[in-house]
């Protein structure tokens, strides 16, 4: 026969392993991608943007301002301002691997850092929507923006995983 306190205790296993798997659960369904595919994640994405103040850059603009090969991931959204005073830019990458998602994670924290620098002393708006900018690791997804509208853009991307 236990006792009360034996009896408390062994129900209170019971409660701290429910809790436990319960922050699991959250924690997978918030943490985690996506089995969507890309093509309807970017279409989101891009149906979202302000076309008007962001146009779509190829490869080799991704190459030149982040460091990275778009070949080398299962997909690539980015957009960018066209006028050279302006840090506005929204960026979506798939990544093929795990492994991946760090060198990404590293480009974009660069560019941050390196478009502070350029427009630090006059153009504070432009370092503040820097510093201000909105980013997103969701399994093998990665999202990027840096924009007045950055957080309906995060919004948008998070709502279509």
């Amino acid at each position: 026969m236990m006792s009360k306190g034996q009896g408390a205790a062994h129900i209170m296993k019971f409660v701290v392993f429910a809790l436990i798997i319960g922050f699991v659960v959250l924690l997978m369904l918030f943490a985690s991608g996506s089995n969507k595919p890309f093509e309807e994640v970017s279409k989101s994405v891009e149906d979202s943007l302000d076309t008007e103040a962001l146009t779509a850059q190829d490869a080799a603009m991704f190459k030149r301002n982040f460091g990275l090969n778009a070949a080398d991931y299962a997909g690539v959204l980015y957009y960018s301002s066209g006028a050279s005073m302006s840090a506005e830019e929204v960026l979506l990458v798939k990544v093929n691997r795990d492994s991946q998602v760090q060198e990404v994670v590293d480009a974009i924290n660069e560019r941050i850092d390196s478009r502070i620098s350029d427009f630090e002393g006059y153009a504070p708006d432009e370092v503040k929507l820097l510093e201000d900018a909105r980013q997103s690791v969701r399994g093998t997804y990665i999202f990027y923006a840096c924009s007045p509208d950055a957080d309906k853009y995060l919004s948008v991307f998070s709502g279509s995983l």
